[in-house]
């Protein structure tokens, strides 16, 4: 695959994980072959902090692709909650 858009975005994002004043970080991974990864942690051990950093980086990874896909936030919603349902976690 050669997007060089897509180039760029993954060098930038790897320089802003290394970023020391970092409260959370998710990357979840889709390979051209199906593979799927996921990096998911938080710098907290509270249960309510968890819960909001996840709920705003998930309505930005849902703001993000509703934009990109012309699709209503509700309608990625929707097809994520199916999706992660079927998902196993490792």
């Amino acid at each position: 695959m050669s997007n060089q858009q897509f180039d760029e975005l993954r060098a930038r994002a790897a320089d802003a994980i290394t970023d020391d004043d970092l409260a959370s970080v998710y990357a979840g991974l889709v390979r051209e072959d199906g593979h799927h990864e996921y990096y998911f942690g938080n710098d907290t051990e509270e249960a309510t902090e968890l819960r909001e950093t996840a709920a705003i980086q998930l309505g930005m990874l849902l703001r993000v692709l509703a934009d990109r896909s012309d699709r209503t936030v509700e309608e990625i919603a929707d097809l994520a909650v199916e999706r992660a349902e079927g998902l196993e976690l490792r």
